[in-house]
């Protein structure tokens, strides 16, 4: 619904497809090196979100790149999911070394003690920690291979002016992305 004085209004998009995550990577990069903010940039989001939103799911993706009501999300890099799966591993086990010291030392036990339980406890903690961080990849991986089987990763870049056009457009054919275009969809209110 748009409110007062925004009917009618639209949005300019680029639009592009792309067949593996490392190109559109480095899409994303490219364009935000030549000025587009990282808040202009979105993808289609999973299949879980589009299914609660819609009620259905997109068979392949050129379906939904002009669709105003297609669920997007912003890009997650491969590295901040590697830092995401580091913290994971990291939290637990520095949480369980850490209080397994304070309570051996608080309890009269020797340093030897303190420093076996702090081990103890840590691998015990990282092996939690690699589970979860598993789970976070395993998570990733089937969200990449749902986009694949739909065929590919859909980009869309807000162009803020309309002189942007043809950087976006080129700036995505540059780096593989088929089904380049720019639309206009509907402005939310």
């Amino acid at each position: 619904m748009t409110g007062p004085g925004q009917q009618g209004k639209t949005i300019s998009e680029a639009v592009g497809v792309f067949n593996d995550v490392r190109s559109m990577q480095a899409a994303i990069d490219d364009l935000q090196e030549h000025g587009f903010m990282r808040q202009e940039l979105s993808v289609l989001a999973g299949d879980k979100a589009i299914e609660e939103k819609l009620g259905h799911i997109y068979q392949r993706v050129e379906e939904a790149e002009d669709d105003p009501e297609a669920p997007r999300t912003v890009f997650v890099p491969l590295e901040d999911v590697g830092d995401a799966e580091g913290a994971l591993i990291g939290t637990p086990l520095y949480i369980a070394a850490t209080s397994a010291t304070a309570i051996t030392v608080a309890t009269g036990g020797t340093l030897l003690a303190a420093i076996l339980a702090a081990a103890a406890a840590g691998a015990v903690g990282a092996a939690i920690g690699t589970i979860f961080a598993g789970l976070l990849a395993k998570n990733y991986a089937d969200d990449i291979q749902d986009h694949l089987d739909h065929g590919g990763f859909l980009l869309w870049v807000n162009l803020r002016s309309p002189e942007l056009g043809d950087k976006a457009r080129e700036i995505l054919a540059r780096h593989s992305a088929h089904d380049v275009h720019l639309h206009e969809i509907p402005l939310a209110g």
